[in-house]
């Protein structure tokens, strides 16, 4: 079944289950968020604070897909939704490079984060399935919005095993630069999505299971 053979009564049940995914995306990123901050300014931590700052872009990101789903007909704003999703990825990658750079040439070294490594962790486990459901639903209903999302969402989790590593390399190592590489990586691919979050007019990939 294709996105223009959809019955209204299936096309409505994607639209919950679109609404549903979005409110646990919020709601997880939330709680993600608050901790990674407070454990990377505890630590001094950019890639820390970055991957807190890019779950609140994800939080962003699952409000835009809301306000898109609560619309009557959603279609309407999806191309507006799919520029907000871009400027945020911006937003993040701006704040990533300046202070990774700041703490590359001379700002406090980033000390060891258990808390953060636990955290990091668990987004792998986490992130995925939000990932699969998302992707499946928004290639049915053939939705641009819903798929970029879910691509923010498995940048998520890119960034967790990102993060993971620098944080146990400085943590088992003491290699303390590891942590501003692993921000401005982070950075890096945040601007490759939103440069194609931006470009996306139609779901190109919304054929598949």
């Amino acid at each position: 079944m294709t996105a223009s053979t959809l019955t209204p009564a299936r096309r409505a049940t994607l639209n919950r289950r679109s609404l549903r995914l979005a409110y646990a995306t919020a709601g997880y990123n939330l709680a993600e968020g608050v901790i990674a901050i407070a454990a990377g300014a505890a630590a001094s931590s950019t890639a820390l604070i970055g991957f807190g700052l890019d779950s609140f872009v994800e939080v962003a990101s699952a409000l835009v897909v809301i306000w898109q789903f609560r619309a009557r007909v959603p279609e309407s704003r999806e191309r507006i939704a799919l520029r907000l999703i871009a400027l945020s990825f911006f937003a993040l990658a701006a704040w990533i490079c300046v202070d990774s750079l700041r703490r590359l040439y001379g700002a406090a070294e980033a000390q060891p984060s258990t808390v953060g490594i636990v955290l990091a962790a668990a987004s792998l486990v986490v992130m995925p399935a939000l990932v699969w459901a998302k992707r499946r639903t928004g290639r049915e209903l053939g939705s641009a919005t819903v798929v970029a999302d879910s691509t923010q969402t498995l940048l998520c989790t890119y960034l967790s095993g990102i993060l993971l590593v620098g944080l146990v390399a400085n943590a088992w190592l003491g290699w303390s630069w590891a942590d501003p590489i692993a921000a401005l990586v982070i950075a890096g691919v945040a601007v490759k999505e939103g440069v194609e979050a931006w470009r996306g007019e139609r779901c190109d990939d919304c054929c598949g299971p």
